[in-house]
């Protein structure tokens, strides 16, 4: 849960802590096993674990902010493109114009409700250039499933911890 406190305002209980924190921390094994098992990167998974916890909890605003992180994979594959097509003839000097464009972007969007979760594009962004995979659908999919599987754990976390709490 991401509140610290019973609905009464009171702490919870040692064993209550204890469970929800069981809860969290056996959901995130599983998703992690799940992962590495089909060879998906687990950080990766985190990066939508992460993601979630960026906005709302409800359902509707998961999918949003696993929205915003997919479009910042996206846009990262992107500014790679660019950045492969402008460093032959600029070198480092590349990276100035390209992260101007991709910022601007990124931070315009928070301007565009419902996906202006700003911070979930950003880790997208990270999630893409962390990965050092060829920009491509494959590449795409493949960061875009791992992400989808972490910000699924998360809310599905989010709910049993929910149903314990009440």
């Amino acid at each position: 849960m991401t509140a610290q406190t019973e609905p009464t305002g009171r702490a919870p209980s040692a064993w209550k802590f204890n469970l929800l924190t069981l809860v969290a921390a056996t959901t995130a094994a599983v998703a992690a096993t799940t992962s590495a098992s089909v060879g998906w990167p687990v950080w990766a998974m985190f990066m939508g674990w992460v993601a979630f916890f960026t906005r709302g909890h409800m359902a509707r605003e998961a999918l949003t902010s696993y929205i915003c992180l997919a479009v910042g994979i996206a846009i990262g594959m992107a500014a790679a493109l660019a950045l492969r097509a402008l460093m032959p003839a600029m070198g480092a000097l590349a990276f100035g114009p390209v992260v101007f464009v991709v910022a601007m972007i990124v931070v315009s969007l928070r301007a565009t409700a419902p996906v202006n979760n700003v911070p979930a594009y950003f880790l997208g962004l990270i999630t893409f250039f962390a990965a050092h995979l060829e920009p491509g659908w494959l590449a795409f999919c493949e960061l875009a499933g791992v992400a989808g599987l972490g910000c699924a754990a998360a809310w599905a976390a989010h709910r049993l911890q929910g149903a314990i709490g009440r």
